[in-house]
């Protein structure tokens, strides 16, 4: 497995990507996995390379580069209150110029191959997975919003809104007593897939928690997190 960092220059500034990929039997399909709130973490990574060793090149940006350099967090109220400021800088509007720039990274490697591609977001990223496959329908064949957060807004850029332009398939993984993303707005976005003639499917936990797919924390539930490995593996090899 090759596991390697990047700075990608952006409009915004130096966005640091880590990139995950066999070594072998190249070139490989493109992954955006999108980090969630706690940022990029040992677990996250991870995570990353777990999918990459089935045979995919998969890119985890550090979303929040637009509020000073890369850094991890910990768990401290100053930790949790720098993040929710850093969460701000984080749009489905703006989560498009940094698709670009990843893209362009792997188009000029080798071992990434071009054409459609995946993408994978968690809580926050939820939404950016949806707001990709809407901008870059030509590109992007598959999208999975795991315990997505904040995915119906009032804004003119929330995840719910234009479907009708995306031809990827969709995953849902949504928890239930989920204060980020209530059962009534999985209807809302569910109303709006139909619409669209979006193929998609989705999964409802009650026994499961916001943050229930990455493990090291309380709200890891092992049980829906290996559901989610199977949702997006069976995703990924259906459409990449």
């Amino acid at each position: 497995m090759i596991e390697r960092e990047v700075d990608i220059h952006t409009s915004d500034g130096e966005m640091k990507t880590f990139i995950f990929h066999p070594e072998h039997e190249g070139p490989h399909p493109v992954v955006l996995y999108l980090m969630d709130a706690p940022s990029i973490r040992p677990a996250l990574k991870d995570m990353a390379s777990r999918l990459a060793t089935a045979g995919y090149y998969v890119m985890l940006p550090y979303l929040f580069y637009r509020g000073g350099p890369f850094r991890e967090f910990g768990m401290s109220d100053e930790d949790m209150h720098a993040r929710r400021d850093l969460m701000a800088g984080v749009t489905p509007t703006n989560i498009i110029g940094d698709a670009h720039a990843l893209l362009a990274t792997a188009a000029a490697d080798p071992a990434a191959r071009g054409g459609k591609v995946g993408v994978v977001g968690f809580c926050m990223s939820g939404g950016l997975s949806l707001a990709l496959a809407k901008a870059l329908p030509d590109r992007v064949a598959a999208a999975a919003s795991i315990h997505g957060a904040w995915m119906v807004r009032d804004a003119s850029d929330s995840p719910h809104l234009g479907l009708r332009a995306v031809q990827a398939e969709v995953y849902l993984g949504w928890a239930d007593n989920d204060a980020t993303a209530p059962p009534e707005q999985l209807a809302v976005v569910r109303s709006e897939l139909d619409a669209g003639g979006v193929r998609y499917a989705f999964d409802f936990y009650t026994d499961a928690v916001h943050g229930y797919a990455p493990p090291g924390t309380e709200r890891y539930n092992r049980a829906a997190s290996e559901q989610h490995w199977e949702r997006v593996h069976s995703l990924l090899r259906r459409n990449l």
